[in-house]
Parts: C-alpha cells; structure tokens; sequence
C-alpha cells in the first residue's frame, strides 16, 4: 500500500533532512514552507529524483485557511494522509520586555497555531483509516525554559503538552502522537550567534557539538518505524546537553 506523508517547513534544516529521508520509505511526500519558496522547490527535486511522487506549495502554516486548502489538495491527489511531521517553526531570542506584541503573535501562530491547525485538518483523515502517526519536531527549551527565548520556550512547551494530551485522544483510533524534543541543532536558526557563542554552547554539550539535521532526520524515522503504542512522548535528542 502506497505511504503518504507531510512535512512543514521543509525548505530547509530538519524540515528538508526529514523530507529526504522520509522519501527513502514513503511513496507520497507533501512539503510546505514560507520563507524560501525556491528552497522548497530544490527539496521537491531532490524528492523527485529518489523515485518518490511529490507535492509542494508556498504557503503560510499559522494560516488556517492555507492549511485546510492544503490538506484537501493532498487528499485530493492521494486519498490519505499516513504521517504528519509539524516542523514549521520560527526563533525569537531576546528580553520578553523588548518583545513587540505583532513578534509574539508571528511566533505564537507559527509555532504552536500551526502544529494545531494540521493536527486539526488531518486527523480526521487518519481517524477515518484507523491509523496514522504525528511527529512534532520540538525543542529543549520547551521543557526547561531558556532566558532570552521565553516566548519561544512557550511555543515549544504548549506543542509538548499537545503532544501528550493528542497521545491520549487518538490512542483509540489507532493513531500514534510523539515528539522530539531537540537540543542544539546545526540549522539557519542559529544564524543569531556568534561564532565565539557557538563554541561556548558546544563546550557545554557533553557530546561536544551540535547535531546535524540529517541526524534528527534518521531519529525521526526510526520513531516513525516504532509500533504505535510508542505514543505520548517527548522524546529528548540533545547529545546529554540537558
């Protein structure tokens, strides 16, 4: 039987890591991203040329209507959707205080109002199949907190406890609902630090360095080849950084 994921924000980083090795397993690939339009469509390539059938559309994730739009396209084209993978997502790192409230809505609906408006658009599909998986791509920060990312932490926090409580809501249909929670990962969003602030957060991770997308690409697909009952989960890949 055909195998149909969706990845958001898979123009780059963990987002396109994971579309390219989820097209090793997957017939069906849906990619979205917002930012780098041209960037997406390098990815759809590099999909294409494994041998796995493509779909991939410009679009804003925190946009429900988009979401919707996009979903029925997938269903349209392929009749089902087996995994979602929500790894769309945005950093701010800054004081709260000098945050602007437009800052905090853009970061609220691309984190977090993303990750819901997908799990609300796709899970009636996998309902209806008695089957499915969810994989949230999550951070540290949403378990511990960091100073200078309190708005992110936030973002991330409300996707674990999502995670968890859509873990219990779907276990009954069949659907598994888990996330990695990443530490530091080698990605654009780091673009922030210097190169000093780098090696000193290196320093601090026992593995001795950040991991590659590629890394958490290959994690997210054993998770994703686990029995379903693995369900629920936050799931830390930080090198022992936490």
């Amino acid at each position: 039987m055909l195998k149909t994921a969706i990845v958001t924000g898979a123009s780059t980083g963990i987002g396109k890591a994971i579309a390219l090795e989820l097209s090793k397993s997957y017939d069906r690939i849906g990619i979205t991203s917002y930012h780098h339009p041209e960037a997406l469509m390098d990815t759809c390539a590099l999909i294409r040329e494994s041998g796995t059938d493509c779909i991939a559309v410009k679009g804003d994730c925190g946009d429900a209507t988009f979401v919707q739009e996009f979903v029925a396209t997938i269903i349209s084209s392929w009749g089902k959707i087996d995994t979602l993978v929500n790894n769309a997502g945005i950093s701010y790192v800054g004081l709260l205080t000098d945050m602007k409230i437009e800052e905090w809505e853009h970061l609220l609906r691309t984190n977090l109002s993303s990750t819901f408006y997908f799990c609300h658009a796709v899970i009636p599909h996998m309902v209806h199949e008695h089957a499915g998986q969810i994989l949230n791509i999550s951070s540290v920060w949403g378990e511990v907190g960091a100073s200078c990312e309190a708005a992110y932490s936030a973002t991330k926090g409300g996707i674990n406890a999502l995670t968890q409580a859509l873990g219990k809501e779907l276990a009954p249909s069949g659907i598994a609902v888990n996330a990695i929670s990443c530490g530091a990962i080698n990605t654009n969003m780091n673009r922030c630090f210097s190169k000093e602030e780098l090696m000193e957060l290196e320093q601090a991770i026992p593995y001795g360095r950040m991991a590659e997308p590629e890394e958490v690409a290959q994690f997210a697909s054993h998770l994703l080849d686990s029995p379903n009952y693995l369900t629920g989960q936050v799931i830390r890949f930080d090198g022992g950084w936490i």
